[in-house]
């Protein structure tokens, strides 16, 4: 659904500040929550507009629900809704991974163990009830679910950022090929915020910016290298948050900026809490000494991780519009959806489902926390309290089968 005079930046910083202290499970588990508030519940946009959006995010660098976020406030409310999202969608976790990140110990002792277990089993419902409800608008016929189900078993095979960038483009080539669907009015993929001119300044900063943080000098930590290490960090990362940790401790631990012990206590902080894990860079920011404050190191750390992903996906996004308008996108399209489905099924059982369900207890409070969502359609507020109370009964052992 395109921007109107009545959806203003506030409305759309309110809606993606909820998701922001309430999304547990890392960036698959985002789509999910995303996909349950503004498809499901907000109808702000279609399933085959959440899937391109989806999409065009997950084969670009940098953090993929950030994007694609970024992309549902930018269709809703123009360019203050892109950014009232981000900030709404993002401020509670780095405020908390600032906050909290002295106090991540204590979460391995005590109730945080099963809230925190809780919160994983959470997001396996969230997602396994995303991806049900995509599957049944976006792969109806036999092609459809084929070419979702061989995406699901090539990434379960191998998974890798590169593979799954090549699953979703043969997703599209397979598409083209052989399904004939016409391109619904609804899935029209519009970015009138968007100009030419606004696109092409985005591909330029963001190589400009990739340039210098490449060549900038080492050194000691400062603002200038702080800003160039995260942002080198943010343009160069595929395959979502998880990634970036090995970039980011190239930078910061093998230059001798920061501890080890130091990095992964933040790692094990942002575990534990909402919100996107790109976060972890307001942790990081704060942790170095450099002689500027550490809430200022910490901001450029954030907004410089994040920018890169932003800008690219400002430039890319008009061309994608473009690409819906051809003959042929029907086709194409769908072949990109049911792609998606399948990307998405593959994630659901790993990292989301192997990550958090251990035993017969934890599947037992999946499936009630399911239920709740698919029969029943509760908000995601009952399953997240049905995942911790049936945690803390159980008190389930956090090793693996």
């Amino acid at each position: 659904m395109p921007a109107s005079e009545n959806d203003s930046s506030l409305t759309v910083f309110v809606a993606f500040l909820g998701l922001g202290v309430r999304s547990f499970g890392g960036p698959i588990a985002h789509i999910g929550y995303l996909h349950e508030e503004f498809v499901t519940r907000r109808r702000w946009l279609s399933d085959e507009q959440f899937a391109q959006s989806l999409s065009v995010c997950q084969m670009l660098p940098g953090p993929a629900s950030s994007q694609l976020g970024f992309t549902i406030g930018l269709l809703r409310a123009g360019w203050g809704g892109a950014l009232a999202a981000f900030a709404g969608f993002t401020a509670p976790s780095a405020l908390l991974l600032i906050l909290l990140a002295r106090f991540a110990p204590l979460l391995d002792t005590g109730v945080g163990v099963p809230v925190v277990h809780g919160l994983k089993l959470t997001a396996v419902a969230v997602v396994a009830h995303g991806v049900l409800r995509l599957a049944r608008q976006l792969t109806p016929d036999v092609t459809r679910l084929g070419i979702a189900v061989a995406a699901m078993i090539a990434l379960s095979v191998a998974a890798s950022a590169s593979l799954q960038l090549a699953v979703i483009a043969a997703g599209a080539l397979a598409g083209l090929l052989l399904c004939r669907a016409p391109t619904p009015a609804s899935s029209v993929f519009v970015v009138p915020a968007i100009s030419v001119r606004a696109a092409a300044l985005a591909a330029l900063l963001f190589g400009a910016g990739l340039l210098t943080a490449l060549l900038w000098p080492g050194g000691s930590p400062s603002l200038g290298g702080t800003a160039a290490a995260f942002y080198r960090a943010g343009a160069l990362v595929f395959g979502g948050g998880h990634v970036v940790l090995p970039l980011l401790e190239q930078s910061l631990v093998a230059t001798g900026w920061m501890s080890a012990d130091t990095f992964l206590l933040g790692y094990g902080a942002a575990q534990a809490i909402p919100g996107p894990l790109f976060s972890l860079a307001g942790y990081l920011g704060a942790a170095l000494n450099t002689t500027a404050p550490s809430l200022l190191v910490a901001g450029v750390a954030t907004l410089a991780v994040f920018a890169p992903g932003f800008l690219l996906l400002v430039a890319v996004l008009p061309v994608w519009s473009r690409v819906c308008t051809l003959p042929r996108a029907g086709g194409l399209l769908a072949g990109v959806n049911a792609a998606v489905v399948g990307v998405l099924a593959a994630a659901l059982y790993d990292p989301v489902f192997t990550s958090a369900v251990f035993g017969l207890p934890d599947l037992l409070i999946v499936a009630v926390a399911f239920s709740l969502l698919t029969f029943t359609r509760r908000s995601t507020l009952w399953a997240v309290a049905s995942c911790i109370a049936g945690a803390m009964l159980a008190q389930t052992p956090t090793a693996g089968l």
